[in-house]
């Protein structure tokens, strides 16, 4: 088996992991990295792929500008190109994340087999993932590691607006691919029953049946009990530079500077308790800064208010907030509380796992944790430790105090620890389980073929026109015929392709009437029927494989007496297609069809159009994936073909790196947002004339790319 891993955001390396770099580069980067290694070990899998975005940036190491970086013989780090070179926020990467599509199906096609599972992490990841295991035929896994409505819902309670949430978060963009993946996914791995019941459980596609839980491991070789002194440990002296007393036990909290980490309650709990002063001292290993004054907003007020309040206390020469730490410190940090009887405490508002825990666990420390979230069942397997609430300071304190007293529990919990860690979360364990999750999924799935269909002459054309019909090609006939003239005279190098939402018979209708020539490649109904050359031989491979999971009557059930929508007339009707008028006035919102449709468990692709068009496709089917199924087929690089669009049925085939126009008249407000799109071309003529204006734009015949100048 072949298996694909995506994880998008972040920097990711197989070595010295900038784990609390910055809130993308947290424990979600040493899982995937963790995983693919411990996939590798296993007989049965042959290769696993961690595909990331490449980073080439003066501000991050080199190490994030190879293409390929190997883990093991049988696992490597894949690294694709998408957006700008430099290291990006997950917030801005979502306007990137169909060229990163692009090009990772670009990357597949060179090599000499596809994978058997693409297996996504976090939205964004998941958002590439549904539409890559559509193009590929394969079954799709997903991993969410935190969930947009829940994040909502905590952004919510502390004050923000809805509105400044989606513009700070992208946070409509996310939900909206959870959901789609939701729908399309064949497996959702999840770490815990939590995460299951608390969170996934707001989605309107919450499909328990279609759930696994399969914890993380934990690396047993890294991460294990002290078997050296403390004075043998680098990183002591680096705290003797902050505590008068480092002998005494240590209070050890590991984690971003991040507010819901909550380690501002944790320092108010030590600073307000002379006899947790007494007892032990509080080290708190917070990522790491040069100057707080560069941080972002967040992070930076975190460690201003940790400064400051260390200094109302006067806690100097009692907890330690060391500035720097390396990746490859971590364990022997850990051993160091451990040396010194002390405990490890994650007091986070909600924490979704917490790889910390496991990792301090099997250093020998004992565990307190908050009571929301994953710990819940780390604590619950291994019976090593204590939730509490992280809003009671009074239960942390008296906590904390429990297992600093009393060395027998503390002695008991390390040895629960410690066994427990090695029974439930070794990587050995958790790559046993997931294999034996994903083992039978790829049965009833058939491989799309990558070779031309026989009936279509092979001639040397490296490069492709694709048009939608009504408003880019009808509407100024002197234009048109300009048109036709210069794709005849390009025949020999160039595809011409007409995708629109006509039926056939009703294309070649329009066609006829217009003197519009057969194009070599015909996509209508919306992209779920392909035809090519003169004879418009059907493509069967596209139909069979966009009926997955389809059901119409269901569909058509579903939506039969909402208000504002009355079906379109037989003639625009299909199996694969269902259209509808729409009136916005008295229709409920997309965002709620599409709700209605998830909460019927129906797995579909509802388009919008000109704010009077509903159409519902198969999930596998709409203008782009057909567009991207054919450039596959006929080996056109993406990068060759210019799209035509107009309407938000368009977006899709316009999106990533595909070369794109939209013409004067068609300047509509539902493509408006993609006016900064450096490969979409607003033309200033209308109808064929603006895709002649293209044609000069890109240099299409010649050059065939976007003007330096833009």
């Amino acid at each position: 088996m072949y298996i694909c891993l995506i994880s998008v955001h972040g920097l990711i390396r197989g070595h010295d992991l900038e784990l609390g770099r910055d809130a993308d580069t947290g424990g979600q980067t040493k899982y995937v990295v963790d995983l693919a290694r411990a996939l590798a070990e296993l007989d049965a899998v042959t290769q696993v792929d961690l595909v990331t975005r490449r980073v080439v940036d003066t501000d991050v190491s080199d190490d994030y500008a190879e293409t390929i970086e190997p883990l093991s013989s049988k696992a490597r780090i894949v690294r694709v190109d998408a957006g700008p070179d430099g290291y990006l926020m997950k917030e801005t990467l979502w306007d990137h994340l169909d060229s990163f599509m692009d090009n990772l199906l670009s990357w597949l096609n060179e090599q000499t087999h596809m994978p058997d599972i693409v297996h996504s992490h976090y939205a964004d990841a998941g958002y590439v993932g549904v539409r890559l295991s559509h193009l590929l035929g394969v079954p799709l896994v997903h991993t969410g590691h935190s969930l947009g409505r829940d994040k909502r819902h905590q952004l919510l309670a502390k004050g923000l607006s809805g509105r400044e949430i989606d513009q700070r978060y992208n946070m409509d963009r996310r939900i909206e691919a959870e959901e789609e993946l939701l729908a399309n996914a064949d497996l959702v791995i999840t770490s815990t029953h939590n995460e299951i019941e608390e969170q996934y459980s707001l989605y309107n596609y919450y499909q328990p049946d279609n759930m696994a839980v399969i914890p993380p491991g934990t690396d047993l070789t890294q991460f294990h009990p002290p078997d050296i002194t403390a004075d043998e440990i680098p990183f002591a002296k680096s705290l003797a530079r902050f505590l008068q007393q480092p002998e005494k036990p240590i209070i050890l909290a590991l984690s971003r500077p991040d507010e819901r980490k909550n380690i501002l309650t944790l320092l108010e709990v030590y600073g307000e308790s002379s006899q947790l002063q007494k007892a032990a001292n509080l080290v708190i290993v917070a990522g790491n800064r040069d100057d707080i004054r560069d941080m972002e907003s967040g992070p930076q007020s975190v460690m201003t208010e940790l400064l400051m309040m260390i200094d109302l206390y006067d806690l100097y020469g009692n907890v330690a907030l060391p500035k720097r730490h390396l990746a490859k410190e971590v364990p022997d940090i850990y051993r160091l509380a451990a040396l010194t009887k002390g405990v490890f405490i994650n007091p986070a508002l909600t924490e979704p796992f917490g790889l910390t825990l496991l990792e301090a666990a099997a250093s020998g420390l004992p565990l307190i944790a908050t009571e929301n979230g994953g710990p819940v069942d780390i604590i619950g397997n291994c019976n090593n430790g204590l939730l509490v609430d992280p809003l009671d300071k009074k239960s942390i304190r008296s906590s904390l105090l429990k297992i600093l007293h009393d060395n027998t529990l503390w002695q008991k919990y390390s040895h629960k620890g410690l066994t427990g860690v090695r029974k439930h979360y070794s990587w050995k364990a958790h790559a046993r389980k997931y294999f034996s999750s994903i083992e039978p999924l790829p049965s009833g799935y058939d491989r799309l073929p990558t070779k031309p269909p026989k009936h279509v002459k092979h001639r040397y054309r490296d490069r492709s026109i694709f048009t939608d019909l009504d408003q880019n090609l009808l509407g100024n006939p002197s234009g048109l015929k300009q048109f036709i003239e210069v794709v005849r005279q390009n025949r020999k190098c160039a595809t011409f392709g007409i995708a629109t939402g006509r039926r056939l018979d009703d294309a070649l209708s329009v066609m006829k009437k217009f003197s519009i020539p057969i194009p070599d490649v015909l996509i209508t109904s919306l992209g779920t029927k392909i035809h090519y050359t003169q004879g418009l031989s059907i493509d069967d491979f596209w139909i069979e494989h966009i009926d997955h999971l389809w059901q119409p009557k269901s569909v058509r059930r579903v939506l039969a007496n909402l208000p504002g929508i009355k079906p379109q007339s037989k003639q625009e009707q299909s199996y694969f297609k269902i259209a509808y008028h729409y009136d916005p006035n008295k229709a409920p919102s997309v965002d709620e069809i599409n709700t209605l449709l998830h909460k019927e468990e129906l797995t579909c692709n509802v388009i919008h159009a000109f704010g009077q068009f509903l159409d519902i496709l198969p999930s596998r089917a709409s203008k782009g994936q057909a567009l991207r199924y054919v450039a596959q087929r006929l080996d056109i690089p993406l990068e060759h073909i210019l799209v035509a669009g107009g309407s938000g049925a368009d977006e899709d085939m316009m999106r990533g790196n595909t070369l794109a126009v939209v013409v004067a008249n068609r300047h509509h407000e539902e493509l408006s947002h993609m006016i900064d799109h450096e490969r979409i071309y607003f033309a200033s003529r209308a109808h064929a004339l603006g895709i002649l204006e293209a044609i000069d734009h890109y240099d299409f015949f010649k050059r065939c790319n976007v003007p330096e100048e833009q």
